[in-house]
């Protein structure tokens, strides 16, 4: 025998009662079956933890669905926006009926960006499953790294940060999902370029479970060791001058510059890590050049 849904407290009274009143498109909150509910095709939640949903199930029985779902409809039925721990806890605790927010959302490109918008500020993914969502907006919804910040409530600096994640080979980002570093550690792994060291300090992170500033340490460590056993041709004592321009464009530019000093003139390298972050370098350029 299937339960009937327990609602949060107090949240009887700003549901309407659908079962004797039509469902409305203009209506904030309804209450809707659960077997009319499909899921998103645009989740970007790749893992659910079981430990983390049996709470939510305990919490659910106890409580009731305090945080409504979010649904768009479609047809004779709805499609999931928003919330589908809920949903899987709801359907597995055997309600009847959920509470739901519907939206009014008619593109694909208006659904992906409103799922994973909502997915990211309410269902606390992990940081590979924002980066990749991130990234969906920037590919998918034409949006700008600036632009997602805004939709997201986040610096663009931290967007960029995020998406960067993308750059760690899978078995890093795997371990990053599954909570065996953190994004710390994940990030501190990213200023290794050799891919053989890279994965020996990664692996010394989960045997001897270091800290973010300990790999920070060792990575230090190991730059300064390339750094004195430099290639003949590349013999040259960096002045003070160079070093302080270095920093002043680092400052400036907001990414990583080296410059290469030669015996007349030299060379400036400046980092970027995706199309949106060339973009921003050029616009800097061009108002310098103004």
């Amino acid at each position: 025998m299937k339960k009937t849904n327990r609602l949060g407290r107090g949240l009887n009274a700003l549901i309407p009662d659908t079962k004797s009143a039509p469902m409305s498109e203009d209506a904030t909150l309804n209450e809707i079956e659960v077997m009319l509910i499909r899921p998103n095709p645009y989740q970007p939640r790749l893992e659910f933890d079981p430990v983390a949903l049996q709470e939510l199930k305990s919490s659910i029985e106890e409580n009731g669905v305090i945080q409504p779902i979010t649904v768009r409809r479609v047809d004779d039925h709805f499609e999931l926006i928003s919330g589908e721990r809920r949903l899987r806890a709801v359907t597995e605790i055997g309600l009847d009926r959920v509470p739901c927010y519907i939206r009014q959302i008619e593109s694909k490109e208006e659904m992906l960006e409103l799922a994973i918008i909502e997915n990211v500020q309410r269902e606390r993914l992990n940081p590979i499953e924002q980066a990749q969502a991130y990234q969906r907006l920037i590919e998918e919804c034409k949006l700008t790294q600036d632009e997602v910040a805004k939709k997201i409530g986040k610096e663009r600096s931290t967007i960029t940060n995020i998406i960067r994640l993308l750059k760690l080979p899978t078995h890093i980002q795997a371990s990053v999902r599954k909570n065996e570093i953190s994004m710390g550690h994940a990030r501190s792994l990213l200023a290794i370029s050799n891919d053989k060291k890279q994965k020996n300090i990664w692996k010394q992170i989960l045997s001897d479970g270091l800290s973010v500033r300990k790999v920070e340490s060792l990575i230090k460590e190991e730059q300064e060791k390339s750094k004195a056993r430099p290639k003949k041709k590349e013999v040259q004592r960096r002045s003070v001058f160079v070093q302080k321009v270095e920093d002043n464009l680092r400052d400036v530019l907001g990414t990583k510059v080296l410059i290469r000093p030669k015996k007349e003139g030299g060379t400036i390298e400046v980092d970027f890590y995706s199309p949106e972050d060339l973009s921003r370098l050029v616009e800097l350029f061009d108002q310098i050049e103004k």
